[in-house]
């Protein structure tokens, strides 16, 4: 079966809810509370979801992931198939369609020009696009009409969904960005914090890392939506303040990533103000080993470049003993509770791509010590800190302050000690880990530490883009300003020929299979990622929110132009 088919089949009768309003901006204000603070509303300049959700509410795709993981249209008449003849027999195009009377934001038409131009946009080879694995495999973007796209792709597509597709991938307006391509994109301040947008709010003021005031567009394409004439998206602070702003003082209708201890979530719960929504998808917390040196020695351009390989992560026997000494299922407990549980795999859902292996579940400290024995790798001074050839096992280890990653932090410290390995503890302000400013030397992307922890997952539920973020020419880089999303830096040339045949295969079965090797390539064999914990994505609405329907496939606000008041 081909997979345009398969995954098109819930997608066909869809239609959104009708709207439980009569009038656009009849509720008033809306207040959304993300603690990580958006700093750039573009995806394509960021991979933090912060910054793609927040972006989600004014820049949009052809088409979306609802929640069930169905496509559904957005900006385009439909979801092209083979079967509708939007999709090539052969597989190598895919053909959209726009919607009629699309506006910008600005009142001016909506057409494939514009579509071509965010394909050049991330497309360009100096751009450093964060979302350019959504791009793999075109050969091409060409305008057939006003209204028509036409994606070609070097070979034969059974996935061809990735551009355009998902919150990832929104249409820019080429005439606001027309002198932004390349090496210039990230200089387009006025853009890249005030995106024309066709989505249901426009930005009136955006102050980076603090707060964005929005308001309803008055060009959206459905007259009776959005419910709501304002919005206040405050960013920062901490996950126990934005759960208490929303269940306990009623300050916010919503709050955003709730990563805190089951018994306190519950006891905010209990007072009544709002209600907690859980779903499970593909956020997966990791620690991600860097494959390049982060020594601060070494001069600035080459740090966590592939001109250094890491001087002890390299060895795959330190990167398995790191693994086998976390007890997984102790963090989930700790961690999540009911909204967690224990993996050993980078891509947890559909369920067809499981691996199956549960073998990190067990924690195993003596194991881990053999290995590092039989390795090479003892304490030749007696400070209880392993080394060999007069490199130490000294580990620098960063995430984003959070009081769920700090008890992480301070349990794996703990258990890495005991095998002999020593590690120094470093917590970053949220909205600058995740912000993707070039500048800053405490990015995730730019990855000056030994090892770091955050959760990520894919939109949709295809995860061909997903895995070729990790191949090689992806990885963030001075070059591409620190952009990219092979935040590893691995290169292994046989897993970009997995990636390659992935990209070639149509048979589900056989895509999910080669999933499962491409997993245990870097990850259950490879141990150059080593998954933690399968995350259930926990927020808060108030009870007089309504509209909102948790997506752990797509943004989680998604379907921001249906959220209303209610009684």
């Amino acid at each position: 079966m081909k997979l345009t088919t398969l995954l098109m089949g819930a997608a066909a009768a869809f239609a959104m809810a009708p709207a439980a309003f009569a009038e656009r901006g009849e509720d008033g204000e809306l207040s959304i509370l993300y603690w990580q603070a958006p700093s750039i509303l573009t995806p394509y300049l960021s991979g933090g979801t912060k910054d793609l959700e927040s972006s989600s509410m004014i820049i949009e795709p052809l088409g979306r992931y609802d929640e069930k993981g169905n496509l559904v249209p957005y900006l385009a008449a439909e979801i092209p198939t083979v079967e509708n003849g939007g999709v090539s027999e052969d597989l190598t195009s895919i053909t959209w369609k726009l919607k009629e009377g699309l506006l910008w934001s600005d009142g001016t038409p909506v057409t494939s020009e514009d579509v071509v131009f965010t394909a050049e946009y991330c497309m360009h080879p100096e751009g450093g696009c964060a979302q350019l694995a959504k791009f793999e495999g075109v050969q091409s973007v060409e305008a057939l009409d006003e209204l028509t796209v036409k994606v070609t792709f070097n070979e034969p597509k059974p996935f061809p969904y990735g551009p355009f597709m998902g919150a990832q991938s929104p249409i820019i307006q080429k005439a606001q960005f027309a002198e932004c391509l390349g090496p210039k994109a990230p200089e387009c301040t006025e853009a890249n914090f005030g995106p024309i947008g066709t989505g249901p709010f426009v930005v009136d003021e955006f102050k980076p890392n603090d707060v964005i005031q929005m308001s309803a567009n008055p060009h959206y394409r459905d007259p009776n939506k959005p419910a709501f004439a304002t919005v206040t998206f405050k960013g920062g602070g901490d996950a126990t303040g934005a759960g208490r702003a929303v269940l306990e003082t009623g300050e916010f209708d919503y709050a955003w990533n709730l990563q805190l201890a089951p018994d306190v979530l519950a006891k905010m719960e209990a007072a009544g103000k709002g209600v907690l929504e859980i779903g499970f998808g593909t956020l997966v917390e990791r620690i991600m080993l860097n494959m390049t040196n982060a020594d601060p020695s070494l001069p600035e351009g080459e740090r966590s470049t592939a001109k250094h390989p890491h001087p002890f992560l390299s060895d795959p026997a330190v990167r398995q003993a790191l693994s086998m000494a976390i007890d997984r299922v102790l963090l989930t407990e700790v961690g999540y509770g009911q909204a967690g549980r224990p993996t050993c795999d980078l891509v947890p859902a559909p369920a067809i791509y499981e691996s199956g292996d549960t073998s990190c579940h067990e924690q195993d400290i003596e194991g881990a010590k053999a290995l590092l024995d039989e390795a090479g790798w003892v304490d030749s001074d007696g400070d209880g800190v392993r080394d060999k050839d007069g490199v130490k096992l000294s580990i620098l280890y960063q995430t984003s302050t959070n009081a769920v990653r700090q008890d992480f932090q301070a349990l794996i410290k703990q258990w890495w000690s005991e095998i002999g390995i020593e590690t120094e503890l470093r917590n970053v302000n949220a909205s600058v880990f995740f912000g993707g400013d070039p500048g800053s030397p405490d990015t995730f992307q730019k990855f000056y530490a030994d090892v770091q922890m955050y959760a990520n997952n894919f939109d949709g539920t295809d995860p061909e883009a997903y895995m070729a973020a990790q191949t090689c020419g992806k990885a963030p880089r001075p070059e591409s300003q620190w952009q990219g999303e092979n935040i590893s830096r691995i290169c292994v040339p046989e897993y970009d020929e997995m990636v390659a045949e992935l990209g070639r295969t149509g048979d589900l079965n056989e895509r999910a299979e080669l999933v499962k090797k491409l997993q245990a390539m870097i990850i259950n064999d490879g141990y150059m990622i080593l998954p933690l914990v399968d995350r259930g994505r926990v927020s808060a609405r108030s009870v007089t929110l309504g509209g909102v329907v948790l997506n752990t496939w797509d943004s989680e606000l998604w379907n921001v132009a249906d959220w209303h008041r209610i009684d």
